[in-house]
């Protein structure tokens, strides 16, 4: 055991994400209940938010458990390296899709980007792997789905 010290008091942080995971599956629950589309055959479109609620709520109810519960490890340090690749990759696929880059190319920077923040060097391979997983998300979606992602200039491509 590398880590031999244990915390006094609750967890914050799992508190904290405990009460916001509740509050969340609070609002997705709110949300369902409001939605006005109606199945005629059996199951809805509005039993998956009741679904994500739930798994929200259960999810928030175990941080509360972990929050409170006495003999737990003290959590390690954050590396801020691996946590600005991380962020980074969530960024640009944030700003990829906003800025018409399209859904593959915007996969393959998070995916590269969040495999270097878990420490493997390399990037371009990474990246490369992300553009293969991107496009076969985006031709599984869009062809056999029959359902739209964010279309770039690569997207209009395959259409």
């Amino acid at each position: 055991m590398a880590n031999e010290k244990t915390r006094s008091g609750p967890d914050r942080a799992a508190l904290v994400a405990g009460v916001l995971l509740l509050a969340v599956a609070a609002l997705v629950a709110r949300d369902a209940a409001s939605q006005t589309i109606v199945s005629s055959y059996g199951v809805g479109p509005t039993a998956m938010p009741y679904v994500v609620a739930s798994g929200l709520g259960l999810l928030g109810l175990a941080h509360l458990v972990v929050a409170f519960r006495d003999g737990l490890p003290a959590p390690d340090s954050s590396d801020p390296r691996a946590l600005g690749w991380i962020v980074a990759g969530l960024v640009g696929f944030i700003a990829c899709v906003a800025l018409g880059g399209g859904f593959i190319v915007a996969t393959a920077l998070l995916f590269g980007f969040t495999a270097r923040g878990f420490g493997r060097e390399a990037l371009v391979t990474d990246l490369v792997i992300g553009f293969v997983m991107g496009l076969v998300i985006y031709v599984v979606f869009f062809k056999l789905l029959t359902l739209s992602l964010p279309a770039g200039p690569l997207e209009r491509l395959l259409v």
